[in-house]
């Protein structure tokens, strides 16, 4: 029997998972005295066997924000009904073997086609390459209505990208500010600037002129609201919401 759910973390804890002393199964909470499960890096699969293992339980878990919104279900079987099951499986392998050994094997001819024959030669095509320019993208990052730095402890360890470069640069806490090495292309209208933190993401569309670029060198600011966030991890007790009947 399939047993579909839903997870739900009904009230939210403010406790910086990132401060708490990891462990193999999550990490432990001094003020709670709670081990907090990391269910956020785990599959879908991994998800539902972990519940339907500690369906019974007490849980107090990390989530991803997306995964509140997902349906997760697990196979329920009863073991009588396990035994059931690997007997049949046993006596139609045993039934199959005994029919195999009985047939008189069957003497085969294989007849291969002939093969396609097929022309090969040069295409002619003319290929530009889009130019790219190496500058460096320096500026403050800056909350839209206060025109001030984020708040450092709503907001903390932000990191910021472009262009989805593997190397992230730190933002000053204090000042917003940042210095960042970065390709573009030369005939590009904008960039792509990913600012991430402990528990937020975003990425978005940023203009660009190579104009504006004086000596290798870009002066841009960043300015975002807030609410341009998005939440990535939320912990708390941990809701099991059955939604079949």
């Amino acid at each position: 029997m399939k047993k579909k759910f839903t997870l739900e973390i009904a009230s939210p804890c403010s406790e910086n998972f990132d401060t708490m002393i990891p462990n193999s199964s999550g990490s432990f909470c001094d003020s709670c005295m709670k081990n907090v499960i990391d269910l956020s890096r785990k599959t879908n699969s991994e998800v539902a066997k972990f519940i339907a293992e500690t369906k019974d339980k007490n849980i107090c878990a990390r989530l991803k924000v997306t995964q509140l919104e997902e349906e997760f279900q697990y196979n329920e079987t009863s073991r009588i009904n396990n035994f059931k099951y690997a007997a049949v499986a046993a006596s139609v392998l045993i039934a199959s073997n005994m029919a195999a050994q009985e047939k008189t094997p069957v003497k085969t001819e294989t007849v291969c086609a002939k093969p396609n024959t097929y022309k090969l030669g040069k295409v002619a095509y003319n290929h530009v390459t889009p130019k790219e320019v190496l500058i460096t993208i320096k500026g403050r990052l800056l909350e839209a209505k206060t025109n001030k730095p984020l708040n450092r402890a709503a907001y903390a360890n932000l990191e910021l990208t472009i262009n989805g470069a593997e190397k992230a640069v730190k933002i000053n806490p204090e000042t917003g500010e940042f210095s960042i090495l970065a390709q573009v292309l030369e005939s590009s209208k904008t960039f792509i600037v990913t600012i991430t933190g402990n528990d937020y993401y975003l990425s978005k569309e940023i203009p660009f002129s190579k104009k504006a670029v004086k000596g290798s060198i870009l002066q841009q600011n960043i300015i975002i609201a807030a609410e341009e966030f998005t939440k990535i991890y939320i912990a708390g007790g941990l809701g099991i919401n059955y939604t079949d009947k």
